[in-house]
Formats: C-alpha cells, structure tokens, sequence
C-alpha cells in the first residue's frame, strides 16, 4: 500500500473535500442543524484556509485525497486559541496512524502560527477520535466561541506552548 502524503490543500482538493467531509459527518449522524457540514466553506476549502493564521491540509495516497484537517482562529475567541476544523477521513485512512500524523502537524503548524492553545468540538459517539485526541494530551472543556455547531456534544482544549 503506498504511504500518505501529508500536504496542504490545492484548490483541485476541494470537490473531493467536500465530499469526505459530507460523507462522513451523515455517517457519523452528524447531518442535522447545528453541523459543520452546513458551512459555507466545506465547498471551498482551499480558500477559507488560505490565511496567514489557518491552514487545511489533506491526506492524499497514490493521488487520491482520503482525508483532511485543518486550523484557524476560533471564531469568537482570543487571537491566542484555535480551532482544530474538519478533520475527517474515509475507512480506509482510519486506524492507520494518519490521523495522529495529522494532527501533529496541525498543532505544529498553530503554534508556528502563534497560538497557544486549541479548542475542538466532536461527538461523544465518535469514540475513536476522542481517543486520539486525549491521547496527545486535549482535555475536556466547556463549549468556547462562536462556532454555531450547536450539535456538537463533546469539547476539548490543549495548550500549545
């Protein structure tokens, strides 16, 4: 099996993006209100994550993107706390260290950015990312920000410096 590719998004990455990220969040029961599948920038990836302070990148293996993650400011939070966004992969992806690869980039490339802590909302069903995540050291915490998922059940926060 060939390795992933960890690298940023191109704009030819979002068809199949939006398409993951889509297809997952139905099949995670996460499709109703209060979703992130709802966002305007799941269409558009590639530009939503273009700032100075965000970035998106995705998993791609033999040329085919099969998964993605991404971070930005944490909308109606402090210029020091960011948000992991959209980190979402096929069943094929799942289960292979990918993920954890992922994320360690992702952390990395926010406080490269300048932030000092990072918030992330999820579902408490979603049993194998939650792992994952506390597993590098997030932990349980209040809703924080704007971020209008409102569906999300489970948040979490891990300091950066």
């Amino acid at each position: 099996m060939t390795e992933a590719i960890l690298r940023p998004i191109d704009p030819a990455d979002d068809p199949a993006m939006a398409a993951i990220i889509r297809q997952v969040m139905t099949e995670m029961g996460a499709s109703g209100p209060g979703f992130a599948i709802h966002d305007p920038e799941v269409d558009f990836m590639s530009r939503a994550y273009a700032g100075p302070r965000a970035g998106y990148y995705v998993v791609d293996r033999g040329g085919r993107v099969i998964g993605g993650g991404g971070f930005a400011q944490l909308a109606g939070g402090d210029d020091r706390t960011c948000e992991l966004r959209k980190m979402y992969f096929l069943p094929e992806a799942r289960g292979t260290g990918t993920g954890r690869r992922l994320l360690a980039l992702l952390l990395e490339r926010a406080q490269a950015a300048g932030f000092r802590r990072c918030y992330l909302e999820t579902l408490d069903t979603m049993t194998a990312a939650r792992a994952l995540y506390e597993s590098v050291g997030f932990v349980k915490s209040c809703s924080m920000g704007a971020t209008g998922h409102f569906g999300c059940d489970t948040h979490y926060v891990k300091p950066l410096a």
